[in-house]
């Protein structure tokens, strides 16, 4: 990002993915996950952890895995909309379990075979399932009869619940009274108080390298508090908005102004007791922002990269602004220039690509996903040529970590690998591809077990697995499709198949973010 050497940063402090290093305890977030361990490790049963949207579940849970000891297995479930037969299926793959075909008690007898002897071999297991709130009732059942299985002493499987508050609505239905009972502790991630949001913003801040005084003023603590609602994620979109705003005018405090900015930049966002704003005033005071941002950036660019990013051969490509951007997102993104080798418009094209030319090319997409054929795109459609661009993208270190992840041999793992790699060392920022999960469990013969099923659903030439380096072990992100925006992303994503959209909770992953996350 433009501002970490403004602010002496070693890396972006209010990233709004979970990154374990930046986990702040305070908030009673640190006496939860000591509780949550405790639980775990003490057969306690179902445990269930409920909070807001953006209120930092995802992070908990993140540093849970990596906090528990190494005789646990865990079996992580990011997508809650299983069917009851098949959360078995899931926890009996992860544990690598014979699932049986027949009778679910048949299939539950040949886990509680399994569970015995990971407990006679001083092992656990815990279940962590994500998003619980949106589990069907027939599915959380069968959570309640899995918490049934145990020894003459011990309980043989630990469940965590996290989901939003509609979780506790649910729990609270008289058909739901008998899972209910069965949860020994029940913790609620609470919105940062304005005290608490200080001392979170400070501490991301020294956790990402930054060594000076205080860099939000008092006032602009207190008007992110307010303008987030105390909710993590909305405090790290507004601070990281705020941070690239005091840049543009080459202040190193953030101060009210820039934090107004921000929230005025943001959807969410508008100070609590703040009166409604002349439509007319309101859009002047935010074409001045985008104006004066846009011009610090180029500022910025101009000094760090000259005149190279004319002719497209070295630095980071530009990338483009979704529709509808805000006028700080559109300020922050000057016009894409094209990449070496790139095709180019036919003379008699058009200078700006005529409306509909992004659908067409996400229609390509779309029937390149689901193996339909694809219809030609016409000369007036700028083509993008991935190889053309020789400049890689990603750093030295992440290629690195990525080649030493060990597929042993596995030989479509480790083709998808290696075109996930090259892919992401020219996707420009901008592309997007579709997230489909992402797992803790970093066994090569599972993925591979995983991409023999995936070629009957998907060509595999579009499926992408990026293997991120965490701790002591690797995890896996499973995602499919390289689209030119996030709409055409969101639009393939309508047409994956059945099975992946009952499967997978899908989210839309800019090809920044996957670089950033390695």
């Amino acid at each position: 990002m433009l501002y970490l050497e403004h602010f002496g940063l070693n890396e972006p402090p209010f990233r709004i993915t979970p990154h374990t290093d930046f986990f702040f305890d305070g908030a009673d977030r640190g006496a939860t996950l000591d509780a949550l361990l405790y639980a775990i490790l003490h057969d306690e049963g179902i445990v269930k952890v409920s909070g807001e949207v953006g209120s930092g579940k995802t992070m908990l849970c993140r540093v849970l895995m990596e906090r528990l000891p190494e005789n646990v297995e865990i079996v992580y479930l990011a997508n809650p909309s299983l069917a009851r037969d098949e959360i078995l299926h899931a926890i009996a793959e992860d544990l690598q379990v014979e699932f049986s075909q027949g009778r679910i008690t048949v299939a539950l007898r040949n886990l509680l075979d399994c569970l015995i002897g990971l407990y006679a071999d001083n092992r656990r297991v815990v279940i962590l399932i994500d998003e619980a709130h949106a589990m069907p009732a027939e599915t959380l059942e069968q959570v309640r009869l899995l918490s049934n299985l145990e020894s003459n002493q011990h309980k043989l499987l630990q469940i965590v619940l996290f989901g939003q508050p509609e979780l506790d609505n649910l729990l609270g239905q008289a058909s739901m009274r008998q899972l209910k009972d069965r949860i020994t502790h029940s913790f609620r991630m609470r919105p940062l108080q304005e005290a608490e949001v200080g001392k979170y913003l400070s501490f991301r801040m020294r956790a990402a390298g930054y060594r000076g005084p205080d860099v939000f003023s008092r006032k602009a603590v207190a008007m992110i508090a307010k303008g987030a609602s105390g909710l993590t994620r909305r405090v790290n979109i507004l601070a990281d908005k705020a941070l690239l705003a005091a840049f543009t005018v080459d202040s190193h405090a953030v101060s009210g102004r820039e934090v107004r900015t921000a929230i005025r930049d943001s959807e969410f966002g508008r100070l609590l007791g703040e009166k409604e704003r002349n439509p007319l005033l309101f859009a002047a005071a935010a074409l001045f922002a985008g104006l004066v941002i846009g011009a610090g950036l180029y500022w910025g660019l101009t000094r760090e990269q000259g005149n190279a990013g004319h002719t497209g051969s070295i630095g980071t490509p530009p990338r483009t602004p979704l529709p509808g951007a805000s006028p700080m997102a559109k300020a922050l993104v000057p016009a894409p220039a094209p990449l070496a080798g790139d095709a180019v418009p036919a003379t008699n094209a058009p200078a700006v690509p005529p409306t509909g030319v992004n659908q067409d090319l996400a229609r390509d997409s779309i029937k390149s996903v689901v193996k339909t054929e694809v219809t030609t795109v016409t000369a007036t459609a700028p083509t993008i040529s991935i190889a053309a661009s020789r400049q890689s993208l990603l750093p030295a270190d992440a290629i690195t970590r990525i080649s030493a992840f060990k597929v042993g041999d596995n030989i479509l793992l480790k083709q998808r690998i290696a075109s996930t790699l090259e892919r992401l060392k020219h996707e420009p920022d901008s592309s997007y591809s579709i997230e489909l999960y992402t797992t803790e469990n970093s066994d090569p013969a599972r993925m591979e077990r995983f991409l023999i099923r995936a070629r009957e659903m998907v060509p595999l030439e579009n499926v992408y697995i990026v293997p991120e380096a965490g701790g002591k072990a690797y995890r896996l992100r499973v995602t499919v499709g390289s689209f030119p925006d996030r709409a055409a992303a969101m639009e393939a994503a309508e047409h994956l198949p059945p099975k992946y959209k009952q499967a997978f909770q899908t989210q839309m992953r800019s090809f920044s973010e996957l670089r950033e996350a390695l």
